[in-house]
């Protein structure tokens, strides 16, 4: 596993986290993924006076449109991500959020807000003069995923969600304030103990003050004890050899602030809001797959989201975390986009 995940690393692993996964050398589980494929357009979209989205396409350009939203905020996409597609079938869109990954300027958190990127995939989908999409998140991305979808759901053919998250007050407790901690003791009084001041709350202001300090030792340090964190818990075995070989190859800065900007945010969306608005996806196709041992996202949040979509399946994965990369994710996101080939 180790080797693996420090190739996956080279490739920017750890969006909200680890979810770029494995790259084929890490065997026979993920035989079943698609061929690895090279993007035939990549491009830039001005959204802002400051913000440039990156973008590439791949797969058959008069395919199906799908939109691969990956995790953070402040993760980026990965070659991995195509190959849950076959790419004679779909149009494969990946792209990075503001902020993030290839888009400029990287770690930006002015003019980014929950809002601007739901505006950002329209404008994409515009720019690119494709019809309605189909939205492949996870983790975060499954967060920009509903809140796109209920702000423009005639634009949403359908959904597959891996880790839901729906930026409620209690899941944000409980991954910095306790619940992490009842599982993950050990990992969790690291973080606490790292920090200046270890009983300052609420975590995600204070992590966002020190992550935006003025001296660039302290921002790299506490960019990287939140990037040991979300890597511990985001996968079901991990060494910390292997923890300190993916942070050698990875700059978790941009995730480290975004995350904890919008966090400290509530997201930028009122409580309990994807919840309330679901109804508006009721015409939607939507599948849920939530690993049984997920500590970022538990799967409550998944289960309370599939009661409120009518046309939704929900398969809790067995022996799986949040890492996208586990091979029994892996089989369960491949069936479900399968479904809509």
């Amino acid at each position: 596993m180790g080797g693996c995940l420090r190739a996956a690393a080279a490739a920017a692993i750890a969006l909200w986290v680890l979810s770029t996964g494995c790259p084929p050398a890490c065997g026979q589980e993920d035989r079943d993924l698609w061929p690895e494929i090279e993007p035939y357009r990549t491009g830039y979209l001005r959204v802002s006076d400051i913000h440039e989205l990156y973008y590439e396409l791949s797969g058959n350009p008069a395919g199906r449109p799908v939109f691969v939203l990956h995790g953070g905020p402040g993760g980026s996409s990965s070659p991995y991500m195509r190959r849950f597609f076959n790419p004679e079938v779909f149009l494969i869109v990946l792209y990075d959020q503001r902020g993030a990954g290839k888009s400029r300027p990287y770690g930006e958190a002015r003019e980014n807000t929950t809002q601007h990127l739901v505006e950002d995939i329209e404008r994409l989908r515009t720019h690119l003069d494709l019809g309605p999409l189909f939205l492949f998140g996870g983790s975060w991305g499954t967060t920009l995923a509903l809140a796109y979808a209920e702000t423009y759901p005639e634009n949403a053919r359908g959904m597959v969600l891996r880790g839901v998250f729906t930026a409620t007050r209690e899941e944000i407790d409980h991954y910095y304030h306790g619940g992490v901690r009842t599982f993950f003791p050990e990992t969790y009084d690291r973080l606490i103990g790292g920090l200046p001041d270890p009983a300052r709350r609420p975590l995600p202001d204070y992590l966002l003050e020190l992550i935006r300090g003025d001296d660039p030792a302290e921002r790299a340090r506490y960019s990287r004890l939140w990037g040991e964190y979300e890597i511990r818990i985001g996968v079901l075995e991990i060494s910390d050899d292997e923890v300190d070989g993916i942070l050698e190859h990875y700059d978790p800065y941009a995730l480290a602030l975004l995350e904890n900007y919008y966090m400290a945010n509530g997201c930028f969306l009122e409580e309990g809001q994807l919840l309330r608005d679901a109804e508006k996806l009721a015409d939607i196709p939507v599948v849920i797959v939530n690993g049984r041992y997920d500590m970022v996202c538990p799967p409550v949040a998944a289960y309370r989201l599939h009661r409120r979509l009518p046309r939704s399946q929900l398969e809790i994965v067995e022996r799986a975390g949040h890492w996208m990369g586990d091979p029994p994710l892996e089989r369960a996101l491949l069936k479900a986009v399968r479904q809509f080939e």
